[in-house]
This record gives structure tokens, C-alpha cells and sequence, in this order.
């Protein structure tokens, strides 16, 4: 009986992916050999295959393999693990080798006449160790052991530097910061492990590590010419100008990737952030509802189908019920938790949405937008100490990002330090400048709206209302910025273009208190009735106009305790609506996943 041939016939019929047919021909020369070690080996895989894992399991164990070869150690842990029974998995990895199981193998190939069961089963022992620091790292991760799964993944990486699967789940699940990036790379026996292919490894994981860096930085060695058009390299690529706030060229690049590879599992989440941002919810619909159909198991299908539903507003209890499916589907998909946590922050939930971003923010270690997001609702509920904490650690991990600029700048506002909030929000001015040349995005209004009110506040009145009329140009209907140019005008002695500003403003929204209290004043003093005005109100007006400007604050709102900051409504920078701190509501939308978000300074 030749065996050879049926071992070859075995793994012929693994290849083809007929794998009923493999286990029956593996049990037969199983049995024909007198159960060798290695026919007992690809037993258990056709078993593994056919989601036979406990069957496996007891194939290798009754047998005692997994105490004499690394390999079906790796693959009994394996079986348990796609049993979900996790514990058994690491006891099975983490168990004490017998101390006579050298001797042991050696006689054992003495007797059989085999060769080292590591070679003759075609794989190294580097390989297999790295698979089995692998699968621990896996482990550790459904046990919510984030530390020593990172640790499992580092080991596994420097083991067999081929290993991609480690370093895609350190990378796409952020757990590294950016310096903890730089000292892996560092580490990796490249030279040693793949002089060939060195500068070919270098380039694909440095491409897909440094994601905050400027997409012009990118440069292929000549040796990895044809990478260019390469699909990951192309995500890469539209991942940088993603985290640039270049939205326009990174849905370009994601375009091509979805129409040549519809469904390619790295592209997904930034296409569907890229969506969110551009605000394209019809194209978002169509994706989502596809994603569900083909890949119901999948957490970013129903990332895709939240993320949806809290883009097109009044939907977050939709939003919750499929976001939480997705956590529940892969407990360590970031991105479904930042986007749970918007769907609370925009019902003004400031405890729940912070829950929320908490653990965002344990997941993706090495990403900015948890920090920014626990800053946000730490400014939202007025504690500027920790929402400057917050935010500096932001900025740490990125430094060039102008959201994260707005929000240290509206924190410098809140405290008083009206030039250090001007050189903030100038430098993210900047940096939407460079990204598309000219401020075109509507999100960006609340940004040059809070310009006018710090440059009112530092008594640049004319450069003030120049900010607060290109925010006009943004969104065009927006009654506190109406509002924030007659209370200028009003400051430089303007009473009559007050007058119409107010008017506007109140014609938008009706229950604008602060509009109706000042186009009041402004009236009495436009007719000349200024002494009436005094003797009523016991308020210099001429103090407002004069050398102090902030002395006007009227008595309606100083009896109630109310700053003019509340009157008017925090802004909010993801939809430009506003939040209404004061009565603990928000007509406003938080934008999703990888999306970003910001609160205003309002007038004072």
C-alpha cells in the first residue's frame, strides 16, 4: 500500500477545499500507518476544517501530541479557541513541557525511522512559535487582556517578521502609540530574518504605520516599483489623508479601491468615515444594507448600518441597537464604540457618551479621537481642567490636526487667555487652508465664528466681523452668527446695522433672548433715548462703546445668572448646529467613527 500517494491525495483534496473528502482519506491513512504522529496531525486539521474542533482537539490530546510537537499543541489551543473556550486555549498553550520529551522524540524517530516531526511537516519552529504567541495574543484579547495580547503580537512579529496578522492587529486596532510604533519597527530582525526582502518589508510596514503623517511624504524605493497601484498601499495612502482632514482626496483614493475590490476589508472603515464626513448618506445606505446581506457576522456591517442612522439624525435608538451588535460581534472594534458614544453625546448623555469613549480610548491606544471626544464632553459640561488635559493628549498623538487645535483653543477662550486662543485657532485656520486652499466645508463655520469672538474680545472689531461674515458665506442661515455681527456693530457705536442684524437674527429664531434684549438697547439708543436707557437700566452704555467694551453685560441676564455664552448656545463643530447647555438639549448631529467634533466659545 503506497501511503505517500494517499497523504498527497489528502492534502490534494485540502487545496481544493473539498474537505469531507480529506478527512475521509486522512482517517483511513491514519489507521493504515498505525496512527503516525503526523497522519493523526492532518486528521486533526481535516477535523479543524470541517468545524469538528472538539473532535480535534481529542484527536491530538487522547494521544498526548500536544505534549511532544509544538505544532499540535498550536492547533489543539486552536480548536478550542474556535470553540470560544478561551481558558482551556491558554492552559493548553501556557502548559509545562515534560522535561524528558527531547529524549522522548528521539527515540520515538529512533523507532520510526522519522525524520524531525518540526521539518517534516514543513513548517520551522520559528513559525510555529510565532503562530502559537499569535494565537495567545488572540487569546488574551477575548479575555479583554489588551497588555499582554499586545505583548503576544510584538513576540509573534519578531518570531517570523512574514507574520502580518500580528502586526495588522497592533495596527488596526491602534494599540500602539506613535513612539511604541517607531521602537517596534526598530526592533524587527529584518536584516537577519529576510535579507532579500528587507526593503520590501520596511517600506510595506512603515506605509502602513506612520497614518499621521502627510500623504506627500510617501515614497516607494525604486526596488517596489509596482506597489504603487497596490490596494493596501492605495488604503494606506487614503488613511493619511484621512487623519489630514483631506476628506475629497481620501473618498477619491477609497472610490478606486471600492470599484476595483468592492468589498476590501481594510478600505471599509475609512470609506465609510470618509462617507460619514462628506455627508453622502444615500451612497452610505446602499454600502450598509449590501455589507448585511453578504457579511451579516462581520461588526463593520453594522457599524456601517449605525453609523448611517445617526448621520441622517433623530435615529440614535436605531443607531445604539446596531452599534452595540457590532461591539457584541468583535468587543474590540473601536470605531463602533466612538460612534456609540456620539449616538448619547448628541442627546446631550454626557455620562454614557464619556462611558463610551473610555473604552474607545483603552482599544486605540494610538489613536487621537477618543481623547478628543472625553475632551469635548469635558468642555461640554464645563470642566476646562480635564478637557485641556484631555485634549493635550490629543494633540500629543496629533499634533497637526486642526480639530484638535480648535478644541485647545476653545478651552484658551474659556479661561480667558483670549491670545493664545487666536494663535490656536489661527494655526487650525492654517491647516484647513493647506489642505484644500480656501475654507469651503460648512463644519468649519463654528471655527471662523469663534475667530470673530476672540478677535472681539481683543478689540479687533473690523477683522471680527470679517470672520463672522465668511461664516455667513458657510452656512448662510445661521441666526447666532446674525446675532454676533449686530452685537459688534452695536460695540463700535453701529446702532442702525445692529438694528438689522438683531432683526435677522430674531427673523431666523424667534426665542433668541440675547437678540431680543439687544435689539432692544440698540433701538433706545439709535432713537437717542440714551438717558431713559440709563435711568432705567443703570448701565453705561457708553461704557460698552467706549473704553470697555464687556461692561454692557444687561441686567436681564444678571439677574438670572445667565452668561451671554449660554444665551447664545455652545457651537458644535461636526454639523454646525448648536448645543444648548443651558436647557440640556441639542438640535445638533455628532458625526461618526473616525469623525470628528467640536464645541464654540459664543459671545461674552
Amino acid at each position: 500500500m503506497n501511503l505517500e500517494r494517499l497523504r498527497k491525495r489528502v492534502r490534494q483534496y485540502l487545496d481544493q477545499q473539498q474537505y469531507q473528502s480529506a478527512l475521509f482519506w486522512a482517517d483511513k491513512v491514519a489507521s493504515l500507518s498505525h496512527e503516525d504522529p503526523r497522519d493523526i496531525y492532518w486528521l486533526a486539521q481535516c477535523l479543524y476544517l470541517t468545524a469538528q474542533y472538539h473532535r480535534a482537539a481529542h484527536a491530538l490530546r487522547s494521544r498526548k501530541l500536544d505534549k511532544l510537537y509544538e505544532a499540535c499543541r498550536y492547533l489543539a489551543a486552536r480548536c478550542h479557541f474556535a470553540a470560544k473556550e478561551h481558558q482551556q486555549a491558554l492552559d493548553i498553550l501556557d502548559m509545562e513541557e515534560p522535561i524528558n520529551k527531547r529524549l522522548f522524540e528521539k527515540c520515538l524517530k529512533d523507532e520510526s525511522g522519522l525524520k524531525d516531526p518540526s521539518s517534516d511537516w514543513e513548517m520551522s519552529q520559528s513559525s510555529i512559535k510565532s503562530s502559537i504567541c499569535l494565537l495567545r495574543g488572540k487569546i488574551y484579547d477575548a479575555l479583554d487582556n489588551r497588555t499582554l495580547a499586545t505583548y503576544s503580537y510584538k513576540e509573534a512579529l519578531k518570531l517570523d517578521v512574514y507574520c502580518f496578522e500580528a502586526f495588522d492587529l497592533l495596527t488596526s486596532h491602534h494599540m500602539l502609540t506613535a513612539q511604541e510604533e517607531k521602537e517596534l519597527l526598530e526592533s524587527l530582525p529584518l536584516s537577519k530574518l529576510c535579507t532579500e526582502e528587507q526593503e520590501l518589508l520596511r517600506f510595506l510596514f512603515e506605509n502602513k504605520l506612520k497614518k499621521y503623517n502627510k500623504p506627500s511624504e510617501t515614497v516607494i524605493p525604486a526596488s517596489v516599483d509596482g506597489l504603487q497601484e497596490n490596494l493596501d498601499v492605495v488604503v494606506s495612502l487614503a488613511e493619511r489623508h484621512y487623519y489630514n482632514c483631506d476628506f475629497k482626496m481620501c473618498y477619491k483614493l477609497t472610490s478606486v479601491v471600492m470599484e476595483k475590490d468592492p468589498f476590501h476589508a481594510n478600505c471599509l472603515p475609512v470609506h465609510i468615515g470618509t462617507l460619514v464626513e462628506l455627508n453622502k448618506a444615500n451612497e452610505l445606505f446602499y454600502l450598509s444594507h449590501k455589507l448585511v446581506d453578504l457579511y451579516p457576522s462581520n461588526p463593520v456591517s453594522w457599524f456601517a448600518v449605525g453609523c448611517y442612522y445617526l448621520m441622517v439624525g433623530h435615529k440614535n435608538e436605531h443607531a445604539r441597537r446596531y452599534l452595540s451588535k457590532a461591539t457584541t460581534l468583535e468587543k474590540t472594534y473601536g470605531p463602533a464604540w466612538i460612534a456609540y458614544g456620539h449616538s448619547f453625546a448628541v442627546e446631550s448623555e454626557h455620562d454614557q457618551a464619556m462611558a463610551a469613549y473610555f473604552t474607545a480610548a483603552q482599544l486605540m491606544k494610538g489613536c487621537h479621537l477618543p481623547m478628543l471626544y472625553i475632551g469635548l464632553e469635558y468642555g461640554l459640561t464645563n470642566n476646562s481642567k480635564l478637557a485641556e488635559r484631555f485634549f493635550g493628549q490629543a494633540l500629543s498623538i496629533a499634533p497637526e490636526d486642526p480639530f484638535v487645535m480648535h478644541e485647545v483653543g476653545v478651552v484658551a477662550f474659556q479661561n480667558g487667555e483670549w491670545k493664545t486662543a487666536e494663535k490656536w485657532f489661527l494655526d487650525a485656520l492654517e491647516k484647513i487652508k493647506a489642505i484644500g486652499n480656501e475654507v469651503t466645508v460648512d463644519k468649519w463655520e463654528p471655527l471662523l465664528n469663534n475667530l470673530g469672538h476672540v478677535c472681539r474680545k481683543l478689540k479687533k472689531y473690523a477683522e471680527a466681523l470679517d470672520y463672522h461674515r465668511q461664516a455667513l458665506v458657510l452656512i448662510p442661515q445661521n441666526a447666532s452668527t446674525y446675532s454676533a455681527i449686530g452685537y459688534i456693530h452695536s460695540l463700535m457705536g453701529n446702532f442702525e446695522n445692529a438694528v438689522d442684524y438683531f432683526h435677522t437674527a430674531l427673523g431666523l429664531r424667534r426665542d433668541d433672548t440675547f437678540s431680543v434684549t439687544m435689539l432692544g438697547h440698540c433701538i433706545e439708543m439709535y432713537i437717542g433715548d440714551s438717558e431713559a436707557y440709563i435711568a432705567s437700566h443703570k448701565v453705561s452704555w457708553y461704557g460698552v462703546v467706549g473704553k470697555d467694551p464687556d461692561a454692557g453685560k444687561n441686567l436681564a441676564q444678571e439677574e438670572k445668572g445667565v452668561t451671554e455664552d449660554e444665551m447664545l448656545g455652545w457651537r458644535h463643530l461636526l454639523s454646525g448646529h448648536e448645543f444648548e447647555e443651558t436647557q440640556g438639549n441639542s438640535d445638533g448631529q455628532r458625526s461618526l467613527a473616525s469623525v470628528r467634533g467640536s464645541q464654540g466659545v459664543g459671545h461674552d
